[in-house]
């Protein structure tokens, strides 16, 4: 069982995640210009807490996670609200082609610095996304390795310059990063902090 499938029941229960979420939510709201009729996906959507606070502002969501226990969360949060414009999706993106819909939004928060090939990942995203449609990755600015425990072999955070060089590269433009939220933690005795970018871009028309 992966470390995401054992914490998916308890994840909603960290305020942290909910607070990080409706922090993201906001920016998103500012930064992107949401219209009427938008179908979006959320990569590495976890328990789907970001695409619930994102809703009302989408006519469709695919809820994407390679997590089986994370999508059972959702598919039971979805019975629950009656949200069924919210459709979760149990896929590996970063292992397979995605022959489905295309997008008009493509988000995902905290999820690509668990992602081994990041340039492979955008090219996906730019491919699933219609010509002016949007991308949005919330994820850590780069650290020291301390934000996971030891074992970990995804990315340290990043450098958003560099991240915007890489969405260059895949063909977006219109390219952005700003500050969104700040993750507080406790590594042994001492509360750290680690700050969390906003970046988005968009596909030509």
């Amino acid at each position: 069982m992966s470390q995401f499938d054992a914490s998916a029941r308890e994840w909603d229960n960290n305020p942290v995640h909910w607070e990080r979420s409706e922090a993201i939510a906001l920016l998103m709201k500012e930064m992107i210009p949401f219209r009427a009729g938008m179908k979006a996906m959320e990569f590495g959507a976890g328990t789907g807490i970001l695409s619930f606070l994102l809703q009302d502002k989408l006519s469709e969501i695919i809820m994407m996670d390679s997590s089986g226990e994370m999508v059972k969360v959702m598919q039971e949060k979805v019975e629950k609200t009656s949200l069924h414009h919210l459709k979760p999706l149990f896929f590996d993106l970063e292992a397979e082609d995605y022959s489905g819909d295309y997008f008009d939004l493509i988000f995902t928060q905290m999820a690509m610095h668990h992602v081994g090939d990041i340039d492979g990942v955008l090219s996906r995203f730019y491919q699933l996304l219609n010509p002016g449609g949007w991308l949005a990755i919330a994820d850590l600015y780069q650290e020291d390795g301390t934000f996971h425990s030891e074992g970990f072999t995804g990315h340290k955070g990043f450098d958003p310059e560099k991240l915007e060089g890489m969405l260059s590269a895949a063909g977006f433009s219109s390219i952005g990063a700003r500050y969104c939220y700040t993750v507080k933690k406790m590594i042994g005795e001492n509360l750290r902090e680690f700050p969390v970018f906003l970046l988005i871009g968009q596909k030509g028309q």
